[in-house]
């Protein structure tokens, strides 16, 4: 370990960390149904598992470029670890499912804490033409944790008592706590800057808002009911008043100059449409595969793990060419890739072949890796290196939103097209479930297509 070179013992460091993060999310989504049962409550009452960590950690991520600078991003992100640990062990310790929300809210916090802050921590570890190569390597876990996670969460489920999906989490984090403190350089801090009491108050109840509306909405009923509307239509415009009122603030919370960069701009445009191709996969995938296939779990989880492992690689791989060539030569590739597998899985038929579907979902894989890191880093790379933490915390943010709006998208889409196919044009619950999932992919397909254009205005550092 010790010959490593220290820069790459920051990615390992931070990898750990975030890979847990992704991982523990991923594992629960497939034993919710076994909370139902543990604490005899029902659907909506287990949602909040999830639904808490996603608002909990939007409403922390704002907060992260500002904490980093004035505190120093080592020790913000060892907080992160500390608290991602005391979240698991309460997890573990909960009698109620009021705990293991409270548990999973705190879980959320120190995600919002790490994530940001270890994209920061790698970009002040390497040289700007080194940081493709590794911040693709660092997006390994962001690929393969989700792959993996619903897999590890079923065996756990089925084997062992519950409280191992938190305890799980330990040995990852200790290791995390014990490279990161080791390994990560401690950052400038400045203690001469200012809160923005104000922005903060206004930004965390837009943010919550919003992920409230998105994490509970997924179904068209619940999207319609007069009190989401009003909280989501609240959040979209508190939004809108902060980022009015941090314009005019010498020191904001969040400094909204990086938008005035047109490569950041850009590639805001191209990860976001990239991570719509990523969850309309995620989603999409398990009922294409369960209900329209009429496979098991077991199938349904081998599809996802060599898309993964291809898109690790390529994300590597598009990270190294991102150093040589420039954005151009990378994200557009990875952007036409990904639209044109989404596009194949719009004309897949009841007939087609398992290993077709698991090919065209490796395709979407390659596509993701090539498009979707190098164009998180050729933005990072755009703009001045003393907001690389505030970059890195809209960047996420951003890509929180538009995570969450694809699978609220996608899954409204998704039952009512399938409910009008069997209603009025009397198809068999395989035939609808198989026509709207055709449907939602070639709409994913057109969202990434819309992006490639952004692609090609990126521009690389000797331009």
């Amino acid at each position: 370990m010790s010959k490593l070179p220290n820069k790459w013992l920051v990615v390992f460091a931070v990898l750990f960390g975030t890979f847990t993060v992704i991982l523990n999310n991923s594992m629960l989504n497939p034993v919710l149904p076994e909370f139902m049962y543990i604490f005899d409550s029902d659907a909506v009452g287990v949602s909040w598992i999830l639904t808490i960590f996603m608002i909990s950690m939007g409403m922390t991520m704002p907060l992260t470029g500002y904490l980093g600078d004035r505190f120093g991003k080592k020790k913000i992100y060892l907080t992160g670890v500390l608290l991602f640990m005391a979240g698991s062990i309460l997890g573990a310790l909960s009698q109620t499912l009021s705990m293991v929300i409270i548990a999973r809210a705190i879980q959320g916090i120190a995600g919002g804490l790490m994530m940001p802050n270890a994209m920061a921590l790698i970009f002040n570890a390497f040289p700007k033409n080194e940081r493709g190569f590794a911040v693709g390597i660092y997006g390994i876990s962001v690929m393969v944790a989700p792959a993996i996670g619903p897999t590890i969460g079923g065996i756990i489920a089925e084997n062992f008592n519950w409280v191992f999906l938190f305890l799980f989490n330990i040995p990852f984090a200790l290791l995390s706590l014990f490279f990161s403190y080791k390994y990560l350089k401690p950052t400038e801090s400045n203690p001469n800057l200012r809160f923005d009491y104000i922005g903060f108050l206004i930004i965390t109840v837009g943010v919550g808002s919003v992920l409230y509306v998105l994490g509970r909405g997924r179904e068209f009923e619940t999207l319609l009911e007069i009190q989401n509307i009003i909280i989501f239509v609240l959040g979209v415009l508190l939004i809108v008043a902060f980022v009015k009122y941090e314009w005019k603030k010498e020191q904001p919370l969040l400094n909204l100059s990086v938008f005035k960069i047109k490569t950041y701009r850009y590639s805001i445009l191209v990860t976001s449409a990239a991570s719509i191709g990523l969850f309309s996969g995620l989603f999409l995938i398990p009922y294409l595969l369960q209900e329209a296939f009429e496979f098991g779990l077991v199938a349904t989880g081998l599809i996802f793990l060599p898309s993964a492992l291809a898109s690790g690689l390529f994300m590597s791989i598009g990270g190294k060419l991102l150093d040589k060539k420039g954005p151009r030569f990378v994200i557009p590739v990875g952007l036409a890739l990904l639209s044109s597998a989404s596009l194949a899985f719009g004309f897949i038929e009841l007939t087609t072949a398992f290993w077709v579907v698991v090919v065209i979902y490796i395709f979407h894989g390659i596509g993701l890796g090539l498009g979707n890191m190098p164009a998180t880093t050729a933005g990072m790379n755009s703009i001045p290196e003393h907001l690389v933490a505030q970059g890195s915390a809209m960047n996420n943010l951003i890509r929180q939103f538009a995570s969450s709006f694809g699978i609220v998208f996608f899954s409204v889409y998704y039952e009512i097209r399938r409910g009008n196919l069997m209603l009025y044009d009397q198809q068999t619950t395989q035939e609808a479930t198989l026509h709207a999932i055709n449907e939602a992919f070639i709409i994913a397909a057109v969202i990434i297509a819309l992006a490639i254009p952004a692609a090609f205005k990126m521009k690389g550092l000797d331009e």
